[in-house]
């Protein structure tokens, strides 16, 4: 089963390959996903990182919640099933 984790707190600069690498240490990561401001296109500052098991998310929360990413302290945890915002208008 794949967990899903929230990471928040990055820097503006990182990239998605960046937080594979750091992430991948502690399982196998099998996909990572950097929010993006749709018209500049600059990193919102957080992310998703999703691993091929629970026992790989768990780990990378224990070690990496907390920790400092270029300068910034990250946050990681798992992330919460996306709320439903109805049509727009």
């Amino acid at each position: 089963m794949a967990k899903r984790l929230f990471v928040g707190g990055l820097p503006w600069e990182t990239t998605e390959d960046q937080l594979k690498d750091l992430f991948t240490a502690h399982g196998a990561v099998v996909s990572v996903k950097i929010i993006t401001d749709k018209y500049s296109g600059r990193s919102k500052g957080f992310g998703f990182v999703e691993y091929e098991t629970d026992e790989g998310g768990d780990a990378a929360i224990a070690a990496l919640n907390g920790t400092d990413m270029g300068g910034r302290k990250i946050i990681v945890n798992e992330a919460r099933p996306m709320e439903d915002r109805g049509p727009r208008n």
